[in-house]
């Protein structure tokens, strides 16, 4: 198989041209601009995710960016195949000489798998550690045959993260510790529910008692079959990883079928404020993990500004909310600019990869270092994590919601507003 190092390697970009369509060398000519690729769904039922691409692109750019950099965006469109396609497009007739991509596994996995077999660089984020490292194994069953990559560096936390989160949470509540589960037929889904890395072991050992119905199709229409198994198990804690438009239709329904658990802990569907303000005055405290916010305590290495004025430059330029992505979307422009800083020659992707792997960057979104803290020895090369605290969702006087963070047990240093409420 060809990749587009091996053939520039061994001389033969010239004669293999028209056949391996249209590889090019990555060296830079005097002055070029180093390419970036940059890959998000934009549109479909993830677009919340990248609302805020253009406004963080446009900052990198502004930052005196623009001399050295070329920005190069490709929409996923929700689609793992898509995200799989736009990858090649940019490696292939882009002729990047990094990727960047953003956000849960559906995109961030095709996207570096892509990378690693034609060897460029990749940096990814927005999606737990497990999904985006085991996912892409062979065989993800067998940990004995995990192996590490050597082209793709991924940040964010995990889901022994979210689970830690979630349950200080959920302590805070007198409840009968009886938990329902909706977790999709997807990368994040599996990885949640999953028997031996996900929520089962641990909820089991600290007295939870879960109800799993099974993996569902994304933008299912009827959950009355989880809501009964609920009702029946008299869960007082819902938890899962939907995404926005079926935790819209979940909470709809429960609450059409007089089912109201005393705390729902949603990952990934509830992040923005455009969805839980979909739900009307339904949404008041609802719960999820909180991976950045305007009150997290670290500064941009690129503008030097604080989470809080990233935050608020955005509402200024956009009239709308702040949203958590905008901080680590904002983080892989930042990895960008120190990485390249740190090579000779950004058309060398070992170099470029050698110069990731020895990343360490007090960023926006905190420290981002691949030293293998908090991690298992098999994923240590490839992933740094980053901290995770716990939020609800509070509605104000006017209609709109505040994220309010409730749970800070495992990172101290980012101060709390409140504590737990029940949900009435």
């Amino acid at each position: 198989m060809f990749t587009r190092r091996k053939i520039i390697k061994s001389g033969m970009a010239s004669s293999l041209t028209l056949a391996a369509g249209g590889l090019a060398a990555p060296a830079l000519a005097q002055g070029a601009k180093i390419k970036l690729g940059y890959v998000s769904p934009q549109s479909g039922p993830l677009a919340a995710f990248s609302e805020a691409d253009q406004f963080v692109i446009d900052t990198f750019l502004a930052s005196g960016a623009d001399a050295n950099f070329e920005v190069i965006v490709k929409d996923s469109q929700s689609n793992p195949n898509r995200a799989a396609e736009v990858a090649r497009e940019l490696i292939i007739d882009d002729g990047i000489d990094m990727m960047l991509v953003a956000s849960t596994p559906e995109t961030t996995n095709p996207v570096a798998t892509t990378c690693e077999a034609e060897e460029i660089p990749v940096i990814s984020t927005l999606a737990p550690w497990q999904p985006y490292f085991i996912g892409q194994q062979g065989n993800p069953g067998d940990p004995g045959s995990w192996r590490p990559f050597d082209f793709s560096f991924h940040f964010f936390w995990g889901l022994e993260d979210v689970i830690s989160v979630f349950t200080a949470m959920w302590n805070q509540l007198e409840t009968n510790k009886s938990v329902g589960a909706i977790f999709p037929n997807d990368g994040d889904g599996n990885a949640w529910g999953d028997p031996n890395l996900g929520f089962p072991p641990v909820l089991e050992a600290q007295g939870y008692q879960l109800t799993d119905t099974g993996r569902y199709q994304n933008l299912t229409d009827d959950f009355s079959a989880q809501i009964n198994a609920f009702k029946a198990a008299n869960c007082e804690i819902i938890t899962g990883v939907p995404i926005p438009p079926d935790f819209t239709t979940f909470w709809t329904q429960a609450k059409q079928q007089g089912y109201t658990p005393k705390a729902a802990s949603i990952g990934k569907a509830i992040l923005f404020p455009q969805a839980v303000e979909a739900l009307g005055d339904q949404g008041h405290n609802l719960s999820s993990e909180v991976w950045w916010s305007p009150f997290h305590p670290f500064d941009s290495s690129l503008t030097g500004q604080t989470a809080a004025g990233v935050a608020a430059d955005y509402m200024a330029a956009t009239g709308r909310p702040w949203t958590q992505p905008i901080g680590f979307v904002h983080a892989l422009f930042e990895m960008a600019s120190d990485v390249m800083a740190r090579v000779d020659d950004s058309g060398n992707v070992d170099k470029v990869a050698s110069a990731i792997a020895s990343t360490e960057l007090k960023s926006v979104v905190g420290r981002i270092a691949f030293d293998g803290a908090g991690l298992p020895p098999f994923a240590a090369q490839n992933v740094a994590k980053t901290p995770l605290v716990g939020g609800q969702w509070r509605l104000q006087n006017d209609g709109s919601y505040e994220l309010v963070i409730v749970d800070n047990s495992d990172h101290t240093d980012i101060p709390t507003a409140g504590t737990m409420e029940a949900i009435v």
